[in-house]
């Protein structure tokens, strides 16, 4: 199988560099399987797990919480707004988040309100996934 260069990059740190197999991302139309020689595209990133099988076969899982991803023949670079990996993410980490959105709903316009829920709907979903009961 083909390798291609993947990098997921948050404004905290570089979270991945390496090369990968397939990365599987939540893109805002639904998830997105991306492989070597993929079709040039831009998608933007919606609060979900990535999946990272790299050249040597292992797998990593990050949760993003939004961002965009560029994807192109030979390499995969996803800019997030905010990630960590899996097993780093706490109930405390997702609570604080949602929290801080339903601050914003309070005086929110119509369309803002309506993409602020759903955020919040993607926020608990994530934490349904990735964090046990």
């Amino acid at each position: 199988m083909a390798d291609f260069n993947f990098e997921l990059v948050s404004p905290e740190r570089l979270l991945v560099s390496e090369k990968a197999t397939e990365v599987v991302i939540p893109a805002t139309e639904g998830e997105m399987t991306v492989m070597a020689n993929h079709a040039p595209t831009m998608t933007t990133v919606k609060p979900g797990v990535v999946t990272v099988k790299t050249a040597d076969g292992k797998i990593e899982r990050f949760a993003v919480f939004g961002g965009f991803a560029d994807i192109l023949p030979t390499g995969c670079t996803l800019l997030a707004e905010s990630a960590v990996h899996v097993d780093e993410l706490d109930r405390s980490i997702l609570e604080n988040r949602i929290d801080s959105v339903r601050a914003e709903l309070d005086g929110a316009g119509d369309e803002k309100k309506t993409r602020l829920e759903q955020f919040i709907a993607e926020l608990t979903k994530l934490g349904e996934v990735v964090i046990p009961a």
